[in-house]
């Protein structure tokens, strides 16, 4: 039905019915996301990030095939953003990303209990606070960071206290923290950009065996629960995570191997410790 009404809207005016119904959405999530005790105390904690890392340089570690071709063991003294399930490459690592980042209900709902006793700083999206039931006080270190970020409403957030857009990538997220953090440049490993599962972008889907688009095939194994990339979206929010470094005198690079995403421009990692 709702693709029926589409086909016969003409598209301007198709386009302004959802803006406007988004916006809508937005504003119903806004009191909660403002004024939750847990939002509250996320708010306060995000203030002891702001600009704490100015000038310096951080590396944001997608979970991308090609990070097995990367030297990780170069990032040991780095500050470095990890990603949804990254923590499976600790043990190997032999340390801890600095951060880690998680915007998706699936991947917290399904492996939060492996992420809440990581002894780093959590950034987790608002919306998977309904996913908890908190023991520790929310301003305990390890209790997660809450984010606002919304599926709708693009937009780069150069003030993460308020409301993010997720640009359909876990990594946009990192970028506007990143930014948020003062880092002078940020540098994508393993961001691949290229998925061997095809299939209609945000559809949600269930592993039937190994996962062949991460690190690890056991990462979004048989019986997971995920949901399919959504590429042209993703590539949209980097462009403006590209445009608000670039506006401040910043920059992001991309250093990974091999990777598909032709938006930042491209560096060879090893160069980057020489």
């Amino acid at each position: 039905m709702r693709q029926t009404i589409k086909q016969n809207v003409p598209a301007p005016l198709w386009r302004a019915v959802s803006s406007a119904r988004y916006a809508l959405q937005r504003a119903a999530q806004y009191p909660a996301a403002v004024f939750h005790p847990w939002r509250r105390a996320s708010i306060r904690r995000l203030e002891e990030f702001n600009n704490i890392h100015r000038g310096k340089r951080c590396f944001i570690i997608g979970n991308g095939p090609s990070i097995k071709n990367t030297d990780l063991s170069l990032l040991r003294n780095e500050f470095t953003f990890g990603l949804n399930r990254v923590y499976m490459l600790f043990p190997e690592m032999g340390f801890n990303t600095s951060y880690l980042v998680v915007i998706n209900d699936l991947v917290i709902g399904q492996f939060a209990e492996n992420m809440l006793p990581l002894p780093i700083p959590k950034f987790f999206s608002w919306h998977s606070h309904r996913l908890f039931n908190l023991q520790k006080p929310i301003e305990d270190p390890l209790s997660p960071i809450f984010l606002h970020t919304t599926y709708t409403g693009p937009k780069f957030a150069t003030d993460v206290r308020g409301r993010l857009w997720e640009g359909a990538t876990v990594t946009y997220a990192a970028l506007q923290l990143a930014y948020y953090m003062g880092f002078e440049t940020a540098i994508l490993i393993g961001v691949d950009h290229n998925f061997t599962t095809q299939g209609k972008p945000n559809t949600t889907i269930t592993s039937q065996g190994d996962d062949p688009n991460h690190f690890n095939p056991q990462y979004f194994g048989q019986g997971v629960r995920w949901q399919l990339p959504d590429l042209e979206t993703s590539e949209r929010s980097y462009r403006m995570a590209r445009q608000a470094f670039e506006a401040d005198g910043r920059q992001v690079l991309d250093a990974t191997v091999s990777g598909k995403l032709m938006v930042f421009p491209k560096v060879d990692y090893l160069s980057l410790f020489s």
